[in-house]
């Protein structure tokens, strides 16, 4: 890498939702050698934006914020009213990114997660055009922030439209604006990709943010990932973006199931944080 890469963890390590009291994460976070730190913002009303801001800047964090999908905000919906309740919901996210300074919103935003079904082809067509409809007057949204969309494949267990970098850049290629850009996640690619180095070759410029952890959502550098392809793939691409820790713990037990954790995949979340973030240092940074 030209230089070195900037390393994140995601609140989901340790909680769920974010609100105002998360804060108390940071200096935790600040003093295990992490640069930024990602906020899901589950419910923005639960966010007091400026106190937030006041604790990112006493700690000298960096923010990214991915936003959370669920059958009420769902884009791809026969239910107008769902369509409007997430575009309501992505303002406030716009509006929290503008405060903290983040110039994109990450997140599978184009459906609901967990939106996996065997279909009809027209069904699936339709859906695809209500995603890019919706998704460019998002784009258009965010432009009047200033921000982009950072969009995410998921893997097929959690969404049947966008699985790969392939369907990502479809996806962005419909929509057509040039606020639409890509998240890419280390987690989903071991599943869907067929070579990691040329799925990142493939997004190339358009990638603005990387999630990982292992292929098992463990700490990183204990699975099968091939984190050599990873690096060049994105040595590839001059990436320079940030990497960011997402895995979640099963001590909160909706997220958990919703993400299928059933078990500790670390003996604690500081110990799944810190030996993550000194893999992905020797990884990344030598």
């Amino acid at each position: 890498m030209n230089k070195e890469m900037q390393f994140g963890a995601s609140t989901w390590l340790w909680q769920s939702p974010f609100t105002t009291d998360s804060i108390s994460l940071f200096p935790k976070i600040k003093a295990m050698g992490f640069d930024v730190v990602e906020i899901p913002v589950e419910d923005p009303d639960l966010i007091d934006g400026n106190t937030v801001k006041k604790a990112l800047s006493d700690n000298g964090l960096l923010p990214t914020v991915c936003g959370v999908f669920g059958p009420t905000k769902d884009l791809t919906s026969e239910d107008v009213s769902l369509h409007e309740n997430c575009f309501r919901y992505l303002e406030k996210c716009f509006e929290l990114c503008s405060l903290w300074e983040v110039d994109f919103l990450a997140g599978p935003m184009y459906s609901a997660v967990g939106k996996a079904r065997m279909v009809p082809e027209e069904q699936r067509r339709f859906e695809w055009q209500l995603a890019v409809s919706n998704l460019r007057k998002v784009c258009e949204m965010a432009d009047t922030f200033g921000q982009s969309i950072a969009l995410e494949p998921l893997n097929r267990f959690e969404s049947d439209m966008v699985n790969t970098a392939e369907d990502v850049m479809r996806l962005v290629s419909d929509i057509d604006h040039n606020r639409a850009k890509v998240l890419l996640d280390g987690f989903h690619m071991t599943i869907e990709e067929k070579n990691i180095k040329e799925a990142f070759n493939s997004v190339g410029d358009k990638l603005i943010h990387v999630q990982v952890s292992e292929n098992h959502r463990g700490i990183p550098g204990t699975g099968l990932t091939p984190w050599n392809d990873f690096k060049d793939g994105l040595e590839d691409i001059g990436y320079k973006g940030a990497i960011v820790i997402e895995s979640f713990t099963p001590e909160i037990k909706e997220l958990a199931g919703a993400v299928c954790i059933w078990k500790h995949l670390a003996e604690s979340q500081d110990e799944f944080a810190s030996q993550g973030l000194k893999f992905l240092k020797k990884t990344f940074n030598s």
